[in-house]
């Protein structure tokens, strides 16, 4: 069996410096424990600890926030470092590694007029087979018309849109993640609740804003289970009406977009998945190195599929056709 995992964080130690500088808050969670030589490790390390799992191909994402929060000359220098990095690696592990690129998500308009879209074709050039972003860069917002070119391209060149968390905006961690501890006040706001809100309404945003009827080839990827969106459809759906889309939300759920696991590997969580959608709509993820599965945990999740057919398209073939990756993969693994 083989398994492609398609959250796999890295970290370039230059976009760090360049983050820290800027005061950006969510690298507290990078710098825990060994999480910092685990996400800069892009060789020996890595493959090993995939081997333990039983991973057989890993799909590089730089952590949030990539260079979005990062002005528009620094964010294009150091998307265009972090994709060259990603694409040596990759070249270096062309049977064990995939990436998705960087892009310089704060500048779309007259500073860096066409930067998105230009890093986005040179990085799909280099082999990188999708992309990920945030849902909004400084104040404006992933479903701002100023990206609809970026969209529209990612559309034409075949290139799926992880839409990943990332902190939100100090407005709203001042109106709802205050009042606790600073690490429990950032917890509240990131990976304990509020990042996950935050990523689900900017999905729903890009379908009310008309964009993926826009671009219908659009693929748009979310993880941690579709960040709470899919455990919410019977309400979400009453937005079609008042909005005048022409079919309901979870209509584009089922259609434009992918939903990961993260390392969730819940088996309750999947049934409620497969209630909503469909496996071929499903991909595995760990969410390295945040998350810690070991490959018995996996097997077992892998077990509570309904069919065969279900678990394969899961742990592999979904991920195949979406990324362009051939199969089978053949790893040699020690021992």
């Amino acid at each position: 069996m083989t398994l492609i995992a398609i959250e796999e964080h890295w970290i370039m130690p230059e976009l760090t410096a360049a983050l820290r500088d800027s005061g950006d808050e969510s690298l507290a969670f990078n710098d825990l424990g060994d999480h910092r030589e685990r996400l800069r490790d892009l060789g020996a390390g890595r493959i090993a600890a995939m081997d333990a799992q039983g991973i057989d191909v890993a799909v590089l994402a730089l952590t949030p926030p990539g260079t979005q929060p990062l002005a528009p000359d620094a964010a294009i220098r150091l998307s265009r470092a972090a994709n060259d990095r990603a694409a040596e690696a990759v070249a270096a592990h062309p049977s064990r590694f995939r990436a998705l690129s960087t892009l310089p998500m704060s500048a779309p308009d007259a500073v860096a007029p066409g930067a998105i879209v230009a890093e986005l074709e040179r990085a799909a050039g280099l082999g990188h087979v999708g992309t990920m972003v945030h849902a909004r860069a400084g104040d404006l917002l992933l479903d701002d018309p100023a990206y609809d070119d970026f969209f529209a391209a990612c559309a034409r060149l075949g290139q799926p849109v992880f839409l990943h968390p990332q902190l939100p905006s100090r407005a709203v961690r001042d109106a709802s993640y205050r009042g606790f501890t600073p690490t429990t006040d950032l917890a509240l706001a990131t990976f304990g609740w509020g990042w996950h809100l935050d990523t689900a309404t900017a999905a729903l945003r890009l379908i009310l804003r008309g964009t993926v009827d826009r671009h219908p080839a659009l693929q748009i990827i979310l993880g941690h289970w579709g960040e709470m969106l899919l455990f919410w459809l019977d309400r979400a759906d009453s937005l079609s009406r008042v909005a005048g889309l022409p079919r309901p939300i979870r209509d584009y759920i089922r259609t434009n977009f992918f939903i990961t696991t993260s390392g969730m590997h819940n088996p309750a969580l999947l049934d409620h998945a497969l209630s909503v959608t469909t496996p071929d709509r499903l991909l595995f993820s760990t969410d390295y190195p945040f998350q810690h599965p070991t490959g018995p945990e996996i097997a077992a999740f892998l077990q509570h599929f309904p069919t065969e057919e279900a678990r394969t398209l899961f742990t592999a073939e979904n991920a195949a056709a979406l990324f362009g990756i051939d199969l089978p993969v053949t790893v040699k693994r020690p021992g």
